[in-house]
């Protein structure tokens, strides 16, 4: 594990590991930011085989699709990505013309989860692969009254660097954790409250999954929770599924949000459904040196229920407030993108319309 924290956070943070069952020696090769302002990590967590057990490719039977070593090894450029929340990185942002009320995507997760009743006074919030940070930016600038303290776990460490760049006015508050989301979620307590935003497509995916010829862990995930897969080889979110099985087990709420396969159109919209599966299976996105795969929501609901957990899911159009019109229909339909803001727009409406959300509480 790599710690990028002031000293007396890494102190705080090594004895949260030792009372929580971390092993404190984990944490010995962290180094803490001096006067110079450089970080020299030793150990990074999430060395060593994959944690799931399938390797990438496995004879005749399932490959695994991971981002692991992109991450680790590649710095990411999420510019050529189209992400939610660099779109809406902030309220000038161009895609904000479609916005009832033009906010920061941050600022506009953080009125969501105060309006749900997920963001206490005083609250330690984690979040998972935070990107360049806009979001944990957005929502600190606008409710950082209510926020005690914030980790940012990430497996790239030019990313780490990135967010701790952008956030460094509330530096104090922050530690960085340079380690694998497969290994660590299960080892954290202490928090109120994780943000998996955007993640959950880099995880662990198994493809060209035969029906006929389940792996176990995928078929003991499935009779376990009573999934439904199809008759045909299709792809599974076997990475997504135990991170919400850990999640539920920690009994902290979380907040996630990503490309579904299996999307809620808002009833406001309902031009949005056109040329669109709505209940799928997950399917490959290939970006620049890794692959990431849409999720099936349906699964990740199941899964929170059987662990007794209260589950809400809905559009990301809704939680960020497009504004339905006579005006975006057309663009969307007719495809009139004659202009820089028509283009902009329909962009933005055919990529979200496939995001949803989704607490566990």
């Amino acid at each position: 594990m790599i710690l990028y924290t002031p000293e007396k956070m890494l102190y705080r943070f090594v004895l949260m590991a030792s009372r929580h069952g971390m092993d404190p020696e984990k944490c010995s090769g962290a180094h803490t930011s001096g006067s110079s302002g450089k970080e020299r990590p030793d150990r990074c967590i999430g060395g060593g085989e994959d944690p799931s057990g399938f390797s990438e490719k496995t004879g005749g039977g399932p490959g695994l699709s991971t981002t692991r070593d992109y991450h680790r090894h590649v710095p990411v450029d999420l510019m050529r990505e189209l992400t939610i929340c660099e779109s809406f990185a902030g309220p000038d942002s161009p895609y904000a013309v479609a916005l009832e009320s033009p906010s920061s995507y941050g600022a506009m997760v953080g009125d969501f989860l105060a309006r749900n009743g997920l963001l206490r006074e005083n609250a330690i919030i984690c979040e998972a692969g935070g990107g360049y940070g806009s979001l944990m930016h957005g929502l600190l600038s606008s409710r950082g009254d209510s926020i005690a303290r914030i980790y940012m776990i990430d497996l790239s460490r030019s990313l780490l660097q990135k967010q701790r760049l952008l956030l460094s006015a509330w530096r104090e508050r922050i530690t960085s954790i340079q380690a694998d989301i497969h290994e660590i979620m299960g080892a954290f307590s202490g928090v109120d409250l994780f943000i998996i935003n955007e993640v959950l497509g880099d995880l662990n995916t198994l493809t060209a999954v035969d029906p006929a010829s389940i792996p176990r862990e995928v078929r003991e995930l499935v009779d376990a929770y009573d999934l439904d897969i199809p008759d045909r080889p299709f792809n599974f979110n076997i990475g997504a599924v135990k991170l919400v099985e850990t999640l539920c087990r920690s009994g902290v709420p979380a907040f996630l949000s990503e490309h579904s396969c299996d999307p809620i159109i808002p009833e406001s919209m309902p031009f949005l459904a056109k040329g669109l599966e709505l209940d799928a299976y997950p399917r490959e996105i290939r970006l620049y040196r890794h692959s990431e795969y849409t999720i099936r929501f349906s699964h990740l609901e199941r899964v929170a229920r059987a662990h007794g957990r209260r589950v809400s899911s809905g559009s990301l159009i809704d939680l960020v407030g497009l504004k339905p019109s006579r005006r975006l229909e057309t663009i969307f339909l007719t495809r009139a993108c004659d202009t820089d803001t028509h283009e902009i727009i329909f962009e933005l409406l055919d990529h979200i319309r496939e995001y949803r959300w989704l607490t566990i509480t």
